[in-house]
């Protein structure tokens, strides 16, 4: 198993770590749904975190580049897994561990609220600097939770961060030190296990599914694009 479960008090605190970036491969992310799926049968609020100084370095590369079926098959499943943790009707809180790129900071853009850790870590969409364009559900989450000043240099030119332009940019919305960045995660997440749970997820729905149903709208067309290799 890479990914662990903790309960502390109404908050679920699931780990990510596979010894090694945290990389995004079919495994994990089912074992990310599991965690998740037991949380809101047994918590409040959710914290997810990634291993010391790693967050998530994305989508399996191996996978994504092992042919265009495969390649297909991750990104449909990556919209899925991602879209799922969107629209949780539970909070949902990062603990950004390390660095976080790609599908990696994707996740970020997922959650209800954000906790980075201080340090020489990288954040962002690098998708276009490796080669690979960037999928309309990373530009349309961006679009939701960046800052418009920031957007296209986080998409087009794949500019990537550090934990303090990124609060600026908006991919988190606070930072703790290394050693404080779960514990501060936690305490976000507490703060919003006492808002009513019901009213919570409907907001949520209403606020987000325009966006969704977007993302929805254009997958099928947006994987065709992402695996023509033009």
């Amino acid at each position: 198993m890479t990914v662990s479960f903790e309960l502390r008090d109404k908050v679920a605190l699931i780990v990510m770590d596979d010894g090694k970036a945290n990389a995004l491969s079919f495994a994990m992310m089912d074992e990310v749904d599991a965690a998740v799926a037991r949380a809101e049968r047994e918590a409040q609020a959710v914290v997810l975190a990634g291993r010391k100084g790693r967050f998530s370095a994305g989508f399996d590369l191996g996978e994504m580049m092992s042919g265009p079926d495969r390649a297909r098959a991750m990104v449909s499943r990556g919209a899925d897994f991602l879209l799922g943790l969107y629209m949780r009707p539970i909070p949902l809180v990062t603990a950004c561990t390390g660095h976080a790129l790609a599908g990696g900071a994707l996740l970020l853009l997922t959650s209800d609220v954000r906790v980075a850790a201080r340090g020489a870590f990288r954040i962002g969409l690098n998708e276009v600097q490796i080669g690979l364009p960037v999928p309309v559900l990373a530009m349309e989450l961006a679009r939701d939770r960046l800052s418009p000043a920031h957007l296209t240099a986080a998409t087009l030119f794949s500019e990537v961060v550090d934990p303090d332009r990124a609060l600026a940019a908006g991919w988190v919305d606070d930072l703790a030190s290394e050693e404080e960045v779960v514990g501060a995660a936690v305490t976000q997440a507490r703060r919003l296990s006492a808002l009513p749970r019901h009213a919570f997820a409907k907001t949520k729905e209403a606020l987000r599914e325009r966006t969704v149903a977007y993302i929805k709208s254009t997958l099928t067309a947006d994987l065709a694009r992402l695996t023509s290799g033009s």
